[in-house]
């Protein structure tokens, strides 16, 4: 989100993130509907945010596992959408979520549960990612810079 921000801010668009767009229309945190009524209704949520911000020219932030629903790849696949892979090693990942507080699908070893989930969602982005940044020893402006060179045709 925060590089989704910035890269906004550097093209002069919207920014919108998925997962607030979730709580705010499901009225509840993301950790509540996934207590309440499981991953497979979160997802739900997400690909309802996902098709209703893809006809406006805007930078778009979602959570890390967009990818692993069939019909958020069909949909991304079929838009104009530039998609970005935002990925880094496991020690980077760890770092940047802590306790992983406030992420359902990261409770108890955060990197067990980080090493699952790299696995499962990694089929998914080699197959809608235009480019792939890999943000391991970078800070937010350097993704920044990376994706806008990606989006010019340069090699990110």
């Amino acid at each position: 989100s925060t590089v989704g921000r910035a890269l906004a801010a550097r093209l002069g668009v919207e920014h919108v993130d998925t997962d607030a767009m979730v709580v705010e229309s499901a009225g509840r945190p993301i950790s509540e509907i996934f207590e309440h009524e499981g991953e497979m209704r979160f997802r739900e949520f997400e690909t309802e945010a996902l098709v209703s911000v893809l006809a406006t020219p805007l930078v778009v932030s979602t959570g890390g596992g967009i990818v692993v629903d069939d019909h958020n790849r069909a949909i991304l696949h079929s838009s104009d959408a530039f998609v970005v892979w935002l990925d880094g090693s496991l020690d980077a990942l760890a770092a940047r979520v802590g306790s992983g507080r406030g992420r359902p699908l990261l409770q108890g070893d955060v990197r067990s549960a980080l090493r699952e989930k790299i696995a499962e969602r990694s089929p998914g982005y080699l197959e809608v990612a235009d480019v792939r940044v890999d943000t391991t020893h970078m800070r937010h402006g350097d993704c920044v810079d990376a994706i806008v060179a990606a989006m010019e045709g340069e090699t990110a």
